[in-house]
């Protein structure tokens, strides 16, 4: 993505991205691409995500004091924002920009030797480097969000999002974006993941409490920034939680309807 509608919106991944925050990639990885061009696609991809999430944030609250009209356009510019990332970084890195959608493939390839990308999925060297390139990528992009309109740089958020009905929103949220990105793999659509991860995204933006973070990385970064799009640090953990729960939901679904097998393909990404 890649918050609650009346606080703000949450992305991704993401992933998914994501919000994200988004997650997942459209095709699948090229074959011999070295880990440091995937980790850097990984790093640009979500500070571009979480740019675009802080950014279009700061932007909606400068033009309209109605909330409703804020959650709308900081949504609409996160959808646009995330398929196009997708699209463009698929092919490096499986534009993943989230770590639940990293370790649900490693988990997966761990588990039955297979994960929806190519190959044998994200090894687990592949999956320490993938996590901290997108945590760094997305507090960049938040510091660098505030950078264009002016504000602070990391300044710490102050916007409470701690209530149970909000992580709640995160489980549901992430688990959904969990069971579309491997659902597609196993079902050999990956290539419809940035117009699906992405309309995913917009849509839980609306339909969660939270306004679908869905992505510990996005969440981590939206704490450096108090705006709308922002997160109090003590928030944080709660949401990092009910995400990797959602992670390990969303797994158990989709090995409930699509089987344990795989399908070749990519990973995507989310807000």
């Amino acid at each position: 993505m890649s918050a609650t509608q009346a606080t703000g919106p949450e992305a991704e991944a993401v992933s998914t991205i994501p919000t994200a925050g988004p997650a997942p990639e459209p095709v699948a990885t090229a074959p011999g691409i070295p880990l440091t061009r995937r980790a850097a696609a990984e790093l640009v991809g979500t500070a571009a995500l979480v740019a675009v999430v802080v950014g279009s944030g700061i932007q909606a609250t400068e033009l309209s004091r109605d909330v409703g009209v804020q959650l709308l356009a900081n949504s609409l510019a996160t959808v646009f924002g995330l398929g196009v990332l997708i699209l463009l970084l698929g092919p490096v890195s499986g534009a993943h920009f989230n770590p639940a959608v990293t370790l649900a493939e490693w988990w997966t390839a761990r588990r039955d030797g297979s994960g929806p990308g190519a190959g044998s999925g994200v090894t687990g060297r592949e999956a320490a480097v993938y996590v901290p390139a997108q945590i760094a990528g997305g507090i960049g992009g938040a510091i660098l969000a505030d950078a264009m309109f002016g504000r602070p740089l990391a300044e710490w958020s102050t916007h409470d999002r701690s209530a149970g009905h909000f992580l709640i929103g995160e489980v549901v949220a992430t688990a959904g974006l969990i069971l579309l990105i491997f659902g597609l793999a196993r079902s050999d659509r990956l290539r419809f993941a940035p117009a699906a991860v992405a309309s995913y995204i917009g849509a839980a933006y609306w339909f969660t409490s939270s306004t679908s973070f869905a992505n510990p990385a996005v969440t981590i970064s939206r704490a450096f920034s108090d705006t709308f799009a922002g997160i109090a640090p003590a928030s944080v953990p709660g949401f990092i939680g009910a995400q990797l729960v959602g992670a390990a939901v969303g797994l158990v679904l989709v090995a409930l309807i699509f089987g344990r097998g795989s399908a070749r393909g990519g990973s995507s990404a989310d807000r």
